[in-house]
């Protein structure tokens, strides 16, 4: 048995069940190992950023870590963006990446690169394995690392000769952390402060956003009137009809600022403190008032829910809030726009359907407007980085083939990972594919009227379209594989729309706003 051959069958043997890939030279005997070991699914992305954000999507809806493969540090680069995403959620990803034998770096070959230096700032635990006899022990650390609270990406670095050469027993899994366990003081102190009377936020994100930490959540709620918020972009929200609902935190500044206005006590369960996504020329950093006093409820790496469990019997808040109704929409009808087509997947949304956005600027309709659809699971841009939609929507797929998967996707940002569309049509995958084609950067036409660039002209204005060609989405996914549709009006979309959740296998609909 070789490394590589005890790679694969550690990471089998972890429950780690399916591998992104996108291989080169360097990973040959991982590739060849996939056949001779077994246990491990390979899904091959046409592009890193299509791998790494797949392998979060996977993460997300399995709750537990993938493997990535990628060929050396050029193309680890290539696929950081969504890595960077991906630890913004708390995914557990483990990264494979390959690299020049360990006596062939001295050459300094045209790939050589320092493969630790690239992954560092993106990964929250790097190892480069130092011969194949290590390589079953250091993939039992990495993904033991990337399933300890909250979820974490762990890098593991695999040299050619350690990959080739002969290769002890595949490792057990090392005892993983656990949650831990949120200390009574900080109980007391969110049960003095939602005693007191005065206004108060349940600042919600991680697990609190399950039905479970957000039934609690709502518990709470109804017993102090203290508003439940979750974060701006979050990992997974269960939401929809029969559910405790949550409003999401805006996120233009002042819009935010409005939010928590008069705000004296926030509760961070599972969140940060809230932050604006860019400093602005005389806007403030900070979300939450000046005057307000901000309370660690419970870390996102901590026993959110428990703590959350605690509180309400602290606080014996028994009774159950109310839950979120079914709301019913009527068609739109004319030219097709965001929030016409926000009541429309509103409406025709699966139960348990799950739904992907990345829609930047027609966020707010699709958030505001499927709040009241069937069950559903939400998941989100996290960390900024755009280009996810598509392959997260690839990877939620993947992990949860019985459930139909809805991707709302700007298409500035679809652009960065369109290859996602080819390994959906290659892996058979049940995603509609919703693309919201107004030709242009739109958030960024926002963006330079608030961070005051008044002066820009026609060539700024010119950097944030995409009409000169305009891109066909059509013949796109089509030449991926993938059958789609145009639609320029609301009745066309709503024909577009059940045909797409009627397909087997992904479809894609060219909205043209």
């Amino acid at each position: 048995m070789n490394g590589a051959e005890s790679l694969v069958r550690t990471l089998a043997g972890a429950g780690v069940e399916v591998c992104f890939a996108n291989p080169g030279t360097s990973e040959m005997h991982f590739v060849a190992a996939l056949d001779r070991v077994g246990g491990v699914r390979c899904v091959l992305g046409l592009f890193e950023g299509v791998v790494t954000g797949a392998a979060d999507g996977y993460a997300r809806m399995a709750e537990k870590p993938a493997s990535t493969l990628l060929h050396l540090g050029p193309g680890l680069a290539n696929g950081l963006a969504n890595v960077h995403n991906a630890r913004r959620a708390h995914a557990p990803v483990v990264n494979i990446v390959g690299d020049h034998a360990t006596y062939h770096k001295e050459f300094d070959a045209p790939l050589t690169s320092d493969v630790e230096g690239v992954a560092r700032p993106f990964s929250d635990w790097v190892l480069t394995s130092t011969d194949s006899r290590s390589v079953g022990r250091d993939a039992a650390a990495a993904i033991a690392a990337a399933m300890a609270p909250p979820g974490r990406v762990a890098t593991l670095i695999l040299p050619a000769d350690a990959s080739w050469g002969e290769a002890g027993e595949p490792a057990p899994l090392p005892p993983v952390e656990p949650r831990a366990e949120v200390a009574p003081e900080a109980i007391a102190g969110a049960a003095r402060a939602l005693r007191s009377g005065e206004s108060a936020v349940l600042f919600l994100g991680g697990p609190a956003l399950r039905e479970p930490g957000l039934t609690l959540a709502g518990r709470i709620s109804a017993k102090t009137g203290a508003r439940l918020i979750a974060q701006t972009h979050n990992a997974r929200v269960e939401r929809g009809a029969g559910r405790v609902p949550v409003d999401f935190l805006p996120y233009p500044v002042d819009a935010a600022i409005k939010t928590l206005s008069g705000t004296s006590h926030l509760l961070l369960a599972g969140s940060k403190a809230p932050v604006a996504f860019f400093a602005y020329p005389d806007k403030p950093s900070a979300l939450s008032p000046p005057e307000c006093e901000v309370h660690g409820l419970a870390a996102p790496g901590e026993d959110v829910v428990g703590a959350l469990e605690a509180l309400a019997d602290e606080l014996g808040a028994r009774e159950n809030a109310p839950l979120q109704m079914r709301e019913k929409h009527s068609s739109s009808t004319g030219a097709a726009s965001a929030d016409g087509a926000a009541l429309a997947v509103a409406s025709s949304l699966p139960e348990d359907a799950i739904v992907v956005e990345e829609a930047l600027t027609g966020a707010y309709a699709f958030m505001s407007r499927t709040k009241g659809a069937a069950p559903h699971d939400y998941l989100q841009i996290t960390g900024g980085a755009i280009g996810i939609g598509p392959p997260l929507a690839t990877g939620a797929a993947i992990a949860r083939p019985d459930r139909r998967v809805i991707c709302l996707q700007a298409d500035g940002s679809a652009m960065y990972t369109v290859q996602a569309l080819w390994t959906q049509a290659r892996e058979g995958l049940d995603v509609t594919t919703v693309i919201l084609n107004n030709r242009s950067y739109a958030i960024l036409k926002g963006e330079l009227k608030n961070v005051g660039a008044s002066s820009a002209g026609r060539t700024a204005h010119a950097m944030m379209e995409l009409d000169r060609p305009a891109l066909d989405w059509v013949s796109l996914a089509r030449g991926m594989g993938v059958e789609a549709g145009k639609a320029a009006t609301m009745e066309e979309f709503d024909r577009q729309l059940e045909a797409g959740l009627r397909s087997e296998g992904p479809y894609l609909i060219d909205l043209q706003l």
